[in-house]
């Protein structure tokens, strides 16, 4: 079996073997990351990624203008105090110029995030004045509260108009389903008579956070006593209905209301899509509106510079003040509760929603990222910066794709994906340590003696190229053979022939794969190697040159220990052609060589045969010599004609990087010979009457001087291969 048959069984059982690794380090990676997902310990983890991606993506949207906040600051209670002389809890009728100030101004609904669920302290009075305020207004929403306890009332108040403005029409239907049970609340607080008797909506403003206590949903609607009440932040859509009902349809992922499908999650709530930090939506303080008021019911102007700005807005009332105890941690930081509920309206009327991603694109996506983790490593990533490389596109893979997905309106969970791409990361190298050295340094070892280390690698990072097949390709091919090698094997006994091959063809081999050559063959003596397969070697004619000449060498280095082991002197004779031929893996599916085919091939023999007849060591053809570049020197011998081959070929002695100083009577005699000037030629040629090659065309031309009439088209006919 052949060297590159053996490779191949070797190389496909590794690849296979490979192969089904990286899909077993993908597949338990996945696995794990999911199930620790699922179970909820990835999530304290998720929402830090959460904030990331909210502190980077964080715009005001064209609706945020039309919003304003009324905040109770501490600034106000110590106005009320100082000023009217009143402490906290402030009587009810201080509220009525807030929500009159709005009206008289054209606000399109006013929401109060402050739950009036007793009776006044100070007066029936104080709680009539509101009253009246309240009846003034186009749209108020009042504050109600839905409760997972059960210690509260257990339904609603005769004095309540029930889902007034927002009709649940497939509310049974829902609920007879598990998903309805999220919605449901048991118990619920309600605003007194007089508030409620004129509200135009009445809110739950009850949420809850996220498990780390950070607010990044909110809720749309909760089930109270076989009715709907919608968040604060969501009523005030209703404003524009003219007191119609807003029809609602429930659904398994989103909710149909006024105009709109708002995606929810199973708790039927919505993830905020945060306008950035506390104070990304205009506020007041309550203080500065209530004067503004009470100067113009004087008879003045509204002493709040942009009251006109309220035109048409949606206003929310709510508490700021750090004592109030009313603050509520997004992933922006602390704001008023009335912040949260701006942000849901404000979501609601651009449509920018953010949407969770199914659960089956999660394990999806997370399979399919660990697979091509595990699977690049394990199989590609052969050397050490290819596994660094691999690592560095990875690994952040997940959060490229998380970022990416935010500005397209999708929630893309991180941290399941990172880990798993993480484990499928060390899963893979550390396969790759304890298995793939081993098996490379095994094949290596086998096969060094026979394949340059560039052809070992790039059979190892892709087998493929050992399928049987070829390709055409610009090759550099070098054909050596000793000379008189007949006659010393004739001399020599079979112990001493063998061992006189392996010295001097070790030799010669060492400094073929040093030049990173393909080694072919060995023929008895021959050497046939070639350049440019299969890795790319834009050089390799320079390669091959180089190769040639340190052969040469070589041979003179060891001259006389060759001669004492051979009984003779030993010269080499070294044949280079360049040219495109086939180059590939040639025989049979169960034996076969990485060889090439082609003339191109046979040239390169020819012209190693041709130097017998020359008298020189190292013979290229014109096309070696062009691209072999300026480093080498040689002359030109002429043209000759070999056998098999009808086009006479131009050839040229490789004498290295130095000219001999005979170098120019030799070529200035073959331009006369070319010109057929053969009495000028032959002076030339006999000045130099020691050098072979100079012989060999002085002998030429006096025949063809004692034969009037003689021609000759100066190519050499060999007739020997």
């Amino acid at each position: 079996m052949s060297v590159f048959s053996r490779l191949t069984k070797v190389s496909s059982r590794f690849f296979h073997r490979k192969m089904l690794e990286g899909i077993t380090i993908g597949v338990l990676a996945a696995a794990v990351a999911l199930i620790a997902w699922y179970a909820g310990v990835l999530d304290r983890f998720e929402d830090a990624t959460w904030s990331w991606r909210v502190h980077f993506f964080a715009r005001g949207a064209p609706s945020t203008a039309s919003i304003k906040l009324i905040l109770l600051d501490q600034q106000s209670l110590d106005w009320g105090k100082r000023q009217i002389g009143v402490s906290w809890p402030w009587p009810r009728e201080v509220y009525a110029p807030v929500i009159d100030f709005c009206t008289r101004n054209g606000a399109k609904a006013v929401s109060f995030d402050v739950l009036f669920s007793e009776p006044s302290a100070v007066s029936v009075s104080d709680d009539l004045k509101l009253e009246a305020a309240i009846g003034r207004s186009p749209f108020f929403v009042a504050s109600m509260c839905l409760h997972k306890e059960a210690d509260f009332s257990r339904s609603w108040p005769d004095y309540i108009r029930k889902g007034r403005l927002f009709d649940i029409v497939n509310l049974k239907e829902f609920m007879a389903g598990r998903r309805g049970a999220e919605y449901l609340r048991p118990s619920a607080t309600f605003p007194i008579e007089e508030v409620a008797a004129k509200a135009s909506a009445i809110a739950n403003v009850i949420e809850e956070p996220d498990g780390d206590g950070i607010f990044r949903r909110v809720n749309l609607f909760r089930i109270f006593d076989a009715k709907a009440a919608p968040s604060l932040g969501l009523a005030p859509l209703a404003a524009g209905g003219g007191g119609k009902p807003c029809k609602v349809m429930l659904h398994k992922g989103r909710i149909e209301l006024c105009g709109l499908s708002v995606p929810v999650d199973r708790k039927g709530k919505l993830i905020l899509r945060f306008r950035g930090p506390p104070g990304a939506f205009r506020s007041y303080s309550a203080a500065s509106v209530i004067n503004s008021q009470i100067n113009a019911e004087a008879g003045g102007a509204d002493t709040l510079k942009d009251a006109k700005s309220f035109k048409d807005a949606y206003v929310f009332f709510g508490f700021s003040a750090p004592g109030l105890a009313d603050l509520m941690p997004t992933p922006l930081g602390a704001c008023p509760a009335v912040e949260i509920y701006a942000t849901l309206l404000d979501n609601c009327l651009s449509g920018d929603f953010l949407r969770g991603i199914p659960p089956g694109w999660v394990v999806l996506s997370t399979f399919v990222l660990a697979l091509a983790a595990a699977l690049f490593l394990v199989l590609r990533a052969v050397r050490t910066w290819q596994s660094v490389a691999a690592m560095a596109f990875f690994a952040p893979a997940p959060l490229v794709l998380g970022f990416a997905a935010y500005p397209a309106g999708f929630w893309w969970p991180v941290v399941v994906q990172e880990l798993a791409v993480a484990a499928a990361l060390t899963g893979g190298v550390v396969v790759n340590y304890a298995t793939e050295g081993r098996q490379r340094m095994f094949l290596k070892k086998a096969f060094m003696y026979y394949l340059c280390p560039a052809v070992i690698e790039r059979i190892l990072e892709n087998p493929s190229h050992l399928k049987l097949g070829g390709e055409r390709k610009e090759l550099t091919i070098f054909f050596s053979d000793l000379e008189g090698f007949s006659t010393i094997s004739e001399r020599l006994d079979p112990e001493s022939l063998t061992r006189l091959l392996n010295v001097v063809l070790s030799d010669m081999t060492d400094i073929i794969l040093d030049e990173e050559g393909t080694l072919d063959k060995f023929e008895g003596d021959a050497i046939i190697a070639f350049w440019n397969a299969p890795a790319d070697q834009p050089d390799h004619a320079e390669r091959a040159c180089r190769a040639a000449l340190r052969c040469q060498e070589k041979i003179l280095e060891r001259s006389d220990e060759y001669e004492r082991m051979a009984g003779a002197p030993i010269r080499m004779r070294i044949g280079i052609n360049t040219a495109a031929v086939v180059v590939g893996n040639m025989g049979s599916t169960q034996r076969f060589d990485y060889t090439v085919l082609g003339d191109a091939a046979n040239l390169a023999s020819r012209l190693e045969g041709a130097n017998k007849f020359f008298g020189t060591n190292v013979m290229i053809s014109s096309e070696t010599r062009q691209r072999s570049g300026k480093g080498f020197r040689g002359r030109r011998l002429g043209f000759i004609r070999v056998v098999g081959r009808g086009t006479p070929v131009e050839v040229f002695e490789l004498c290295g990087v130095e000219a001999g100083a005979e170098w120019g009577d030799f070529e200035n005699g073959l331009a006369r010979c070319l010109e057929k000037n053969w009495e000028k030629a032959l002076e030339l040629f006999e000045s130099i009457p020691e050098e072979p090659v100079s012989r060999l065309y002085a002998d030429r031309c006096r025949e063809l001087l004692d034969q009037p009439g003689g021609d000759w088209d100066a190519v050499w006919n060999l007739t020997d291969k």
